[in-house]
């Protein structure tokens, strides 16, 4: 990189676009702007055992929920499966979660068509206003993160107050209303799921207000002509209490686990599901939030995937979390008390730099 490299001004002018890493694709780009590259530490990855520095000998574990909602000896098999998951691995897929298959494909789908609408399209929806319930943008960190991230994304707080439906894009306007109301019903499940895994009653987690919020995150990567010089997410965990994420076929998400990246290959029909650092947190370090990343898309056709994170910080709210008391019969506190917001504050003022923010609020 060039000694006087203007940096901030490159990446400034890329931003006011509003045409995000899709433009740059459109624009016929051959080699990636600096502010792109991922650092050298990156570059090296943690322990690579192929050229993706991804080890093939641990797969991500599949659980079915099939039954588990009628069937108490089933039960009992589904929550000793995500136990086993969430204490060590802290990512799963599921199968059998009730969300139709339709569905996961047209929202999918609804997500290439607005990415791929005319640029003058998706400019009305570009912002950085945290304020607005839907918006536009290429990497939420811009300013703040070590390197940008080839991927745009739109991002929409769909409950507990959603936004109008003419505050969505039409390509994805009604299938996203639909998406949200069946994952916000199977994050339901779940958390009574894991509130039993903790050996707490099983409506604890609920009771919370762990599933009352929920962020609706569609991520569009596009074909990147130098995939080796960047990532579509820097190495990070996720500042929610748990993510469903729904992924197509083109895979690239790669999870840490013993100090090696572990691929989580595209299953048709499932859905993935990480803890996120708020539910690390609250359970005192039992269940694991996990670092993970993602490629950039080496395809010529592009990937998608929609993250639903469930936090309460979509709304206002002071409720503060910290260890559940009924956890610390034999052991101390390891978290101060944060508000979920407070929490989501600091995260973003960081970036994803690769480090945890759950460090910062450890006692």
């Amino acid at each position: 990189m060039s000694i006087d490299y203007d940096r901030a001004g490159a990446m400034k002018a890329f931003d006011e676009t509003k045409a995000g890493v899709k433009g740059l694709v459109d624009a016929g780009i051959r080699k990636i702007p600096p502010f792109f590259f991922r650092p050298p530490d990156h570059l090296d990855g943690i322990n690579p055992s192929n050229s993706d520095g991804a080890t093939a000998r641990l797969q991500i574990p599949v659980i079915d929920l099939r039954g588990s909602d009628s069937d108490s000896a089933r039960r009992k098999e589904v929550v000793a499966e995500l136990r086993r998951a969430s204490e060590t691995l802290g990512f799963f897929q599921v199968v059998n979660h009730g969300v139709p298959a339709p569905v996961l494909d047209e929202m999918l789908a609804g997500v290439r068509t607005f990415n791929e609408a005319a640029a003058e399209v998706k400019r009305e929806y570009y912002s950085r206003d945290p304020a607005k319930k839907v918006r536009f943008n290429s990497n939420f960190d811009l300013y703040q993160a070590p390197a940008a991230n080839w991927r745009d994304s739109l991002s929409c707080a769909m409950a507990p107050e959603p936004p109008r439906p003419d505050e969505l894009p039409l390509a994805c306007r009604e299938i996203t209303f639909q998406y949200a109301n069946h994952i916000q019903k199977v994050g339901i499940f779940l958390f009574e799921l894991l509130s039993e895994a903790l050996g707490l009653n099983r409506d604890h987690l609920n009771e919370m207000e762990c599933a009352k919020g929920l962020g609706v995150v569609a991520h569009y990567y596009p074909p990147c002509p130098e995939p080796h010089l960047t990532l579509g997410i820097s190495k990070h965990s996720d500042p929610d209490f748990l993510t469903i994420l729904l992924q197509d076929q083109i895979g690239g998400l790669q999870v840490v686990h013993q100090n090696q990246w572990i691929d989580v290959p595209p299953l048709p029909g499932a859905l993935i599901v990480n803890i996120g650092d708020l539910l690390q947190l609250i359970s005192n370090d039992r269940l694991k939030s996990v670092e993970h990343r993602v490629l950039a898309n080496k395809s010529v056709d592009p990937r998608i995937s929609v993250a639903c994170f469930f936090s309460t910080h979509f709304y206002p709210s002071t409720k503060l979390y910290g260890p559940i008391k009924e956890l610390l019969s034999n052991e101390r506190p390891m978290y101060k008390e944060v508000s979920a917001k407070e929490y989501v504050t600091y995260y973003k003022s960081k970036g994803l730099d690769g480090q945890s923010a759950l460090n910062y609020f450890k006692i």
